[in-house]
């Protein structure tokens, strides 16, 4: 009889799901860019950064779409090598950073696009 219930636990120890929680990660800003690039007149692109970032990934082995993604960008680290632009652009007009200083995205749904990629972050 112990040998049965030996059998039948490590049975069903064996076939249950891990249920290993979902692992956090901090964005590492140093190996990270946060780039954006904006049609300028119907003419030309203009491209920049945001230098300085803060945010987390938390990641789910199990299922990739159950992944999260939280990212606050410092509006006033806006960058794009022009400096009256860049100060156009802290200002009242764009993004006001003095009244808005950061910005945050977080993600609402993950998809699978196909088993080559592996998924699309849609907000």
């Amino acid at each position: 009889m112990t040998r049965y219930i030996s059998v039948c636990f490590t049975f069903i120890v064996l076939t249950m799901p891990t249920f290993a929680p979902a692992i956090t990660y901090d964005i590492d800003p140093v190996h990270s860019s946060f780039n954006f690039k904006v049609r300028h007149l119907t003419v030309s692109n203009v491209t920049g950064t945001f230098g300085k970032v803060k945010g987390i990934a938390e990641i789910d082995d199990r299922e990739i779409t159950a992944l999260k993604v939280e990212v606050t960008l410092d509006a006033s680290s806006i960058n794009t090598g022009h400096a009256k632009r860049d100060e156009h652009l802290r200002g009242a007009d764009f993004f006001d950073v003095a009244k808005y200083p950061t910005l945050t995205f977080v993600s609402k749904k993950i998809s699978r696009i196909d088993t080559n990629r592996i998924l699309y972050i849609a907000t």
